[in-house]
């Protein structure tokens, strides 16, 4: 069993905006994000389904981050 949560499209949105990302545009229900250093990453907005933990790997891996500093951002205040 992998230690890596699932986690809800939203949470992932409100950690990338938590880590200095904007939502740059969005296409279908995919929402891009960008760092004003220019990292960027997307994420799927589908109804009802979360991210798994492959998918969360590699958003992190996009945004040039460790699965563990990306995940960090969720008990920052």
């Amino acid at each position: 069993m992998s230690d890596v949560p699932v986690l809800a499209p939203r949470e992932v949105a409100a950690l990338l905006e938590r880590l200095g990302f904007a939502e740059v545009r969005q296409r279908g229900s995919h929402r891009q994000y960008r760092h004003a250093d220019g990292r960027g990453t997307t994420v799927p907005f589908h109804h009802g389904r979360d991210i798994p933990p492959t998918l969360l790997r590699q958003i992190a891996k996009d945004v040039r981050l460790s699965l563990e500093d990306f995940l960090a951002a969720r008990e920052s205040p």
